[in-house]
């Protein structure tokens, strides 16, 4: 069809094509369109799309797409709130989207993968052993009495939440916002080791054998005692709550198959955010937890439906002789029990309990301070908001 001419030139050779006299000749024709119908194509395009930007993609975006870009704004619709007016426990109108947006989570029982936590844990899975602190009203005039001196102490930025037992009054500031857990996350840690014990995985009577590989800095004894010694679950558990001990915490952790098993348990309990990030010491502040997390674990301590009797002694026992007693325990009045446990890594210091005042008054406390490092304003802090605290709610 085509005929090959070589084309003269000094320089490299190129062939260029020409038609052939034989070739027939395409004739392109450009196809007429009917206005009529590509008016009618616009509109139905225009108006399907108008339809889709009016009608789906709101509801869309609010109920899945948000949900995705923005985990941090979804409400979660777990917990039961005693309704004073109707007499009964009923469930926020809300519902938790986080799970139709990553289903996976509901599932995800290992978040950590080689010491990274894969997936920031921000839902709250329900259990039906577990249950919530029914709310009423917040104590106004002690919330304004404890961010007055929350403004004599700038330095310190506190987390502090509130529970009484008799009315479910609280206080609420800054219950949601993440802090260091300090020696606090050994408060979960014994709550996971009696579910292990209750599931027959381990006894208190069972024994471990201290060796260098666990022994650590930081609070504690152990650290400085013999290798090759044996010791019982029940005393590294008292050791790990009333000495703050790290290297009986690390060693219980092990036992109970480390981090991830922690962590699985805190999702299981609904603990929304209290997380396990590093073995002790975790000087640097990267295993984390809330007041208001704090607070759902030592309520459901008295829970016979998530611990029995024989766990729930035991616990109180190792909680009520605490040997740290300078913060929140120093503001109570006297005769005051106070059921706690501490943490401090210099740059947060805080107390988490439940108060037993001899009046018969009982009420849940945790208070969270970041500081300068080691600064002693910290503590005096702690200690008048106790103080406040207490006056509020006993009368005392």
């Amino acid at each position: 069809m085509y005929a090959y001419q070589q084309q003269k030139t000094t320089g490299p050779r190129r062939l260029h094509v020409v038609p052939d006299s034989k070739s027939k000749v395409l004739k392109h024709t450009k196809v007429k369109r009917n206005p009529i119908v590509e008016f009618f194509r616009f509109v139905v395009v225009t108006t399907c799309l108008l339809a889709f930007a009016y009608f789906v993609f709101p509801t869309s975006f609010s109920r899945l797409i948000s949900k995705v870009l923005f985990p941090d704004n979804i409400p979660v619709n777990t917990s039961k709130q005693y309704n004073m007016a109707k007499k009964e426990y009923t469930r926020p109108a809300a519902a938790d989207m986080y799970s139709i947006a990553n289903p996976v989570t509901n599932y995800l029982s290992n978040d950590l993968f080689l010491n990274r936590l894969l997936l920031t844990p921000t839902i709250q899975k329900t259990h039906s052993e577990v249950t919530t602190m029914y709310h009423t009203n917040e104590m106004k005039g002690l919330k304004n009495q404890l961010i007055a001196l929350m403004r004599e102490y700038p330095m310190i930025k506190p987390a502090i939440y509130v529970w009484e037992y008799e009315n479910g009054k609280f206080v609420d500031i800054n219950g949601d916002k993440l802090y260091s857990a300090a020696s606090i996350i050994k408060l979960p840690v014994l709550v996971r080791l009696f579910k292990s014990i209750e599931a027959k995985q381990l006894t208190i009577y069972d024994d471990m054998l201290l060796t260098d590989y666990y022994q650590s800095s930081g609070s504690g004894s152990l650290q400085f005692a013999r290798t090759g010694v044996k010791y019982s679950i029940d005393q590294l558990a008292k050791t790990m709550i009333q000495d703050s001990d790290n290297t009986s915490t690390n060693m219980i952790m092990s036992k109970l198959g480390g981090m991830d098993d922690i962590n699985i348990g805190l999702r299981d309990w609904g603990i929304s955010k209290t997380y396990v990030r590093t073995w002790l010491p975790d000087l640097k502040g990267t295993n984390k937890t809330t007041a208001k997390d704090m607070a759902k674990i030592l309520y459901n301590l008295d829970n016979p439906g998530f611990l029995n009797i024989n766990s729930r002694e035991y616990i109180i026992d190792y909680m009520s002789h605490v040997k740290n007693n300078r913060l929140i325990a120093a503001g109570l009045g006297e005769g005051a029990l106070f059921v706690h446990k501490t943490g401090d890594i210099g740059s947060m210091l805080g107390d988490a309990g439940i108060v037993y005042a001899q009046n018969g008054k009982k009420y849940i406390v945790v208070i969270l301070a970041n500081r300068p490092h080691n600064a002693p304003q910290g503590k005096d802090f702690i200690v008048k908001a106790s103080s406040l605290i207490y006056k509020a709610i006993v009368g005392e």
